[in-house]
């Protein structure tokens, strides 16, 4: 089991920038990916950008792509989303997620990962 904290949300005007922090603890994350979801008012979770933990490799949404990137530092069992040039629309809880996938489970779906943080804030204002 994996204990994920997010934080670093918050209220910015259109065009702003935030860093979203996500602490992991529990156990070694080696052959991990770290993941970030968001969930828009009335809208269903969606999925942001990934970073495998041992490797680096990311991916991106293409709601993302371009706008946000994503990092990890591993001393400090931390994974970054950096957003910029946000806009209203990205207003939402921003949650992150972690697992070892299994073979052939898309790191896209909420049903891949095992475990969640309880999630931070970010409001989007025009």
């Amino acid at each position: 089991q994996v204990q994920l904290v997010e934080s670093g949300g918050g209220s910015v005007q259109a065009g702003g920038s935030l860093r979203l922090s996500c602490v992991a603890s529990g156990r070694a994350l080696n052959g991990y990916v770290m993941t970030w979801f968001r969930q828009g008012p009335g809208k269903e979770r969606e999925f942001v950008s990934a970073i495998w933990y041992s490797s680096g490799v990311t991916t991106y949404s293409d709601l993302a792509a371009g706008r946000f990137t994503i990092a990890r530092d591993r001393a400090k069992n931390t994974a970054y989303l950096d957003l910029n040039s946000l806009k209203p629309e990205d207003t939402a809880v921003y949650y992150c997620a972690t697992s070892a996938p299994a073979p052939g489970n898309s790191i896209r779906t909420e049903s891949t990962y095992a475990n969640w943080g309880q999630g931070t804030q970010v409001t989007v204002s025009s």
